[in-house]
């Protein structure tokens, strides 16, 4: 088998059943801001939001846009977001912003191979979201 040329994800897309409510948690909790809206017919159909490193499309459910997944339905993701410091700032950043932590802290294994901590809690439409830590909590 040959190598093939993928570098890493670009984005993902998070179908949302109220998508002014998701963008407000995730640059509330994420600190993500909006880079660009989808707009047709003067409806709003997505928000292009970044978060640091990552980037990610709001999409309000139902919007119409038919290149997208088959069952695209608000609570069916699952996303891990690296945190670059100890995990506790994570924790305490969740606390601070009122979400509640569903688990965590516990060891996860990173895409790197390399085992961290990670913490475990919710958007406003139940997608479970993840902070992971690999920074030295000695």
């Amino acid at each position: 088998m040959s190598d093939i040329a993928i570098a890493f994800i670009d984005h993902i897309a998070i179908t949302a059943a109220d998508i002014d409510r998701s963008c407000r948690f995730y640059e509330s909790v994420l600190q993500a801001r909006i880079v660009h809206e989808f707009v047709k017919d003067g409806v709003l159909l997505a928000r292009q939001m970044r978060a640091g490193g990552a980037m990610f499309n709001v999409h309000k459910a139902g919007n119409g846009v038919t290149l997208a997944a088959a069952r695209p339905t608000p609570g069916a993701i699952d996303i891990c977001f690296r945190w670059d410091a100890p995990i506790q700032s994570a924790i305490e950043h969740l606390i601070s912003c009122g979400v509640i932590i569903v688990e965590g802290p516990c060891p996860r294994i990173a895409s790197s191979g390399e085992t961290g901590m990670s913490v475990y809690f919710r958007d406003p439409d139940a997608n479970l979201l993840e902070f992971l830590s690999l920074a030295d909590e000695s």
